[in-house]
């Protein structure tokens, strides 16, 4: 099967301070089809981030200048002036093997997977494509789905976009997901412990806290009132509901 073109294929930006890492992994993508590009450091890569709008970064949490936490931050909150609706780039992080404060760290902070060196290429390359099918909304739900509206907030599955009273939200691609999934569910109280499982797709991580990350930062973008929250209601000992 013949590789994607440049133009069409996703771009993946990978960021390590170990050039060896990041020419492997890079031309192990090349040859799967995706377009890459490497950075060293994290000045760098924010430069090429800014300048190339990466669809997915794979991204090392021990760097030098600017570790890869405070990259993912500055990454989530870069909008594209020309596209302010276009969405964030998704994010892999690269941890050290024994790790988990640093993994669970990033998962509350907005990474969407982690892979935990060493690695293999094969599953490097298996996350990716996974995290850029969600990313896409490559599934017929997404695709056939008709925009979800809830007086002024409006969530459109197809072009994973959120308006609230017209005006473009921006979210991650881990705030849309959870999103997406409690707007589908109205009325339904889901617990923190099922909502790691059901959209984070982690059932093997422990840390349920890092949702309570992600509803607070929705909130925070949705909610005409965070402190009174009209959409994503908290049910005291149990976990959360979408109010339609």
């Amino acid at each position: 099967m013949p590789s994607p073109s440049v133009e069409s294929s996703p771009y993946v930006l990978v960021v390590d301070d170990e050039p060896t890492i990041g020419e492997v992994v890079c031309r192990y993508l090349q040859r799967a089809g995706f377009t890459a590009g490497c950075a060293g450091d994290g000045p760098q890569a924010l430069a090429m981030s800014a300048a190339q709008r990466p669809d997915l970064v794979i991204l090392d949490i021990m760097l030098p200048g600017i570790d890869g936490l405070e990259v993912m931050r500055r990454l989530h909150e870069d909008d594209d002036p020309a596209n302010p609706t276009r969405p964030r780039p998704a994010v892999i992080l690269l941890t050290a093997k024994g790790e988990e404060s640093d993994r669970i760290v990033g998962l509350r902070r907005g990474a969407d997977d982690y892979v935990v060196k060493p690695f293999s290429p094969g599953e490097l390359l298996a996350r990716v494509e996974a995290v850029l099918r969600r990313a896409r909304g490559d599934s017929r739900e997404d695709r056939d789905a008709a925009p979800l509206a809830f007086e002024t907030l409006l969530i459109d599955p197809a072009a994973r976009t959120v308006s609230l009273a017209g005006e473009p939200v921006g979210l991650t691609q881990r705030e849309f997901d959870l999103l997406l999934f409690l707007a589908r569910h109205p009325g339904r109280v889901f617990s923190r412990d099922q909502l790691i499982d059901l959209v984070w797709r982690l059932p093997f991580c422990n840390d349920s806290s890092t949702v309570t990350v992600h509803v607070r930062r929705l909130r925070a973008k949705i909610e005409p009132d965070p402190g009174r929250p009209r959409f994503i209601q908290t049910v005291w000992g149990v976990g959360y509901r979408f109010a339609p």
